[in-house]
């Protein structure tokens, strides 16, 4: 029973980072109705822009983590400028895809040619005297606890934001309907830039999480989580940012017990056959609204 439970708080920590990154998935899918697949490589980018500061010039932790997000929200406000936004009204859907493609190999082959294929050790962003909390029988990483309360509070911060200020108020009014939104005097474009701005600010934070957590840094740290993030958004609702919170925390509870008590090797495949059953029975997701398309 102890270890089921211990199990299950680190599949819930897991589950928070893949949380943090599907909410950048589906804040993008529900206003600018694209698929950033590059989004999992900011995380990969926060990781390493971390790593720098922290291990390289030896400065502090906090530092690493602000430059990490600082980096990663100027990095998707200048991906949005520069690939996506030329392509908006490009009429297809494909195109986007394959540019968020190329846009993934571009940062991984840039990762590749500055910090070289060698994986990094990434020191851990817990104080050394919270790295473990013993509550009776169970002995829990401080790295866990530590994931699941940012990622909680990141996510109340984020709903209050879009709920109860004009900006947020603004980016639901675009999600709903851009061209209403444009004639109400609402700048469609700087709304679709702040929603990539948000999301790969989260995108930074899940990148120290989860090197913090599993410490090997590499350039193709974040194409996996990505991926899993992704069904997660999928799991949860795409376009909803509770449904992104909820289906990261199941998706991360799945993939740890399966690890545990079937295969470490199957747990890959049943986390995607996870997407496929969802697709299957409720393509909507857990949280999500069937769209009437207006014709």
């Amino acid at each position: 029973m102890v270890s089921f439970i211990t199990n299950l708080i680190n599949g819930l920590s897991l589950g928070s980072i893949y949380a943090l990154i599907a909410i950048g998935y589906t804040m993008v899918y529900g206003i600018a109705k694209m698929l950033n697949f590059a989004h999992g490589d900011i995380i990969m980018v926060g990781a390493y822009i971390a790593f720098t500061i922290i291990t390289t010039l030896k400065m502090s932790v906090g530092l690493g983590i602000v430059a990490a997000i600082a980096g990663c929200l100027a990095l998707g406000i200048f991906v949005e400028k520069i690939a996506y936004k030329p392509l908006r009204k490009a009429g297809s859907p494909l195109a986007v895809l394959i540019t968020a493609i190329g846009v993934s190999y571009f940062l991984q082959n840039a990762a590749l040619l500055i910090f070289g294929a060698d994986p990094k050790m990434f020191s851990s962003v817990v104080p050394v005297s919270f790295r473990t909390l013993q509550i009776g029988e169970f002995t829990i990483p401080g790295t866990t606890i530590i994931s699941i309360v940012i990622s909680v509070v990141l996510v109340l911060v984020l709903q209050f934001f879009i709920n109860k200020t004009k900006p947020g108020q603004a980016m639901l009014a675009v999600a709903q309907d851009k061209e209403a939104a444009a004639l109400m005097g609402i700048s469609v474009n700087g709304i679709i830039s702040l929603t990539f701005a948000i999301g790969s600010a989260l995108a930074g934070v899940a990148g120290v999480l989860l090197c913090s957590a599993y410490p090997s840094l590499s350039p193709y740290t974040g194409a996996m989580p990505g991926i899993k993030a992704f069904v997660a958004a999928v799991l949860g609702g795409i376009g909803s940012v509770p449904g992104a919170m909820i289906g990261g925390l199941l998706l991360g509870i799945i993939e740890n017990l399966s690890k545990t008590y079937i295969s470490s090797q199957l747990s890959d495949a049943i986390v995607f056959s996870v997407l496929i059953i969802v697709l299957l029975v409720k393509p909507t997701g857990l949280m999500g609204k069937v769209v009437q398309e207006k014709v």
